[in-house]
């Protein structure tokens, strides 16, 4: 009589006995081994069996812990997974659900599972670092336009304004080594932008009283009202998601990029091109990507060169060896003041009065203005080195990788995941993005079937889940073709 086994249940070539042999979840017993008492208390649950009891949820798009309790009773596959015979009692629901409300520190467990994927995808040659590309998506929150007022605002610069006060500082010291004293701006440059330059920055905004930590999206072609956005940065050989922060719907896309980009760059693998779109082409990340000998591929939005009056700034020709322009008549525009703006930091070349006031042209060149001046961005000789490169194959080709892999695993995520409306309320829930279900499922649901809508760090599940079925074994590539290579 051949006695039948769980093991004999599952077949050979089944996913989950793929997932089990490629993700080693030893690491978790380090991690919680702090959490749990050997003296005290009933027997605990395995935690690597809680970790697989919520990665199959997302794996399987099943949209609630009682629900995923209820498949894992009937699946024999399910309960190999996680290491239960034909009769062994499942966990209950209820037990995930007050791990998580319970247990803040265990939240470090689904940050380094990500981690630990993203690690295995490297040594699987999945991941190169050769080109990555980052762009946000937005996620409607679960409050309503009426619901939003408007409040004054107090907001810390960021890691952008701070860099930009490095920078500054550097270029003010070159001012006065190229410049006379007495003959700057910098006195009236520093009242103009010292509500800029403190700590805090004032501001109005629209803020939901249901949701007071989503933000107002305001951009055209999108939906207004309260959203988050989740942004994401992908490797672009096969679509290996390597970093992900969720923010509320009014910040720009810029402001987490530095810190993203860098910490992939130190942490995790060297990065040697990055590609983004027209929201990320500011002056100052062509400098830092530089300083980081990261190629930066980015689609272009404005023009470095700036002047006042009604004349073209392009007729004006720049003298690089003394640092000057000559404009259409021959005169002389020199450096005389660093000016800071919300866009950046940038050079000002002035005329001289005498020169203007009789100048031929001049009504034509400056209109009512006592003299020209032109501003050139501070970061100039970064941005032409990389927009000198705008029509080459390789330029072009790093902007198509990026609407490939960026927009196809949104679209894959809000598609396959629901990441299209969330339910719960709060960012550090939210900042985790478990998704609305179909709604067709959602009048199904009892109150304690929500507590895995929305579970902590959930953000990383959905792209963990998104690489381990696409992209940890061989054959579910998906990949496009040839690898991107940097000239």
């Amino acid at each position: 009589m051949h006695m039948v086994t769980i093991e004999d249940l599952v077949p050979k070539g089944h996913f989950l006995r793929k997932l089990e042999s490629a993700l080693d979840l030893s690491f978790v017993y380090e991690e919680t081994a702090k959490l749990y008492s050997h003296r005290y208390g009933r027997p605990p649950y395995d935690p690597v069996v809680m970790v697989k009891y919520l990665l199959v949820g997302y794996l399987y798009g099943i949209p609630s812990e009682r629900q995923i309790e209820q498949r894992i009773q009937t699946d024999m596959a399910l309960r190999w997974y996680l290491g239960l015979d034909v009769f062994d009692r499942v966990p209950d629901h209820s037990t995930i659900s007050q791990l998580r409300r319970r247990k803040p520190s265990f939240r470090k467990v689904f940050r380094r599972l990500f981690e630990k994927v993203v690690e295995q995808c490297i040594q699987k040659g999945l991941v190169s670092g050769r080109l990555v590309a980052t762009d946000s998506t937005h996620v409607k929150a679960n409050a309503s336009r009426t619901s939003e007022h408007l409040v004054d605002a107090m907001e810390k610069p960021g890691v952008y304004w701070e860099r930009l006060d490095q920078f500054e500082e550097e270029g003010l010291e070159e001012l006065e080594k190229k410049v006379s004293p007495g003959k700057t701006g910098r006195k009236r440059r520093q009242k103009r932008t010292k509500p800029v330059r403190g700590n805090y920055r004032y501001d109005k905004k629209w803020v939901s009283r249901t949701d007071p930590e989503s933000g107002h999206l305001n951009r055209p072609g999108k939906p207004q009202g309260p959203h988050y956005l989740a942004h994401q940065t992908v490797d672009c050989d096969h679509g290996i998601i390597l970093d992900t922060v969720v923010t509320s719907g009014e910040v720009n896309d810029a402001v987490p990029y530095l810190n993203q980009i860098e910490h992939i760059h130190r942490d995790i693998l060297p990065i040697q091109a990055a590609t983004a779109d027209s929201a990320y082409d500011l002056p100052l990340f062509h400098r830092v990507l530089k300083d980081h000998n990261i190629r930066f591929y980015v689609r272009p939005c404005s023009n470095s060169l700036k002047a006042c009056g009604k004349g073209n700034p392009s007729s004006f020709v720049y003298d690089e060896e003394n640092d000057l322009y000559r404009c259409p008549q021959g005169k002389e525009l020199e450096l005389r003041n660093l000016t800071r703006l919300s866009g950046g930091l940038r050079w000002v070349y002035y005329s001289k009065k005498a020169d203007c006031d009789i100048c031929p042209v001049r009504t034509e060149c400056i209109g009512k203005c006592h003299t020209k001046h032109i501003e050139r961005n501070y970061f100039w000789k970064e941005i032409r080195a990389d927009i000198d490169e705008l029509e080459t194959p390789l330029y072009q080709r790093a902007l198509r990788k990026r609407q490939i892999w960026s927009e196809g695993t949104f679209a894959a995520q809000k598609w396959g995941n629901n990441l299209a409306r969330l339910f719960r309320r709060g960012i550090e829930i939210i900042g985790s993005g478990r998704p609305l279900p179909p709604f067709r499922n959602r009048i199904k649901l009892k109150k304690d079937d929500t507590s895995f809508l929305l579970t902590p760090n959930g953000v990383f599940f959905l792209a963990l889940s998104h690489s381990i079925r696409h992209n940890l074994f061989p054959g579910h590539s998906l990949s496009t073709g040839r690898k991107f290579a940097v000239e």
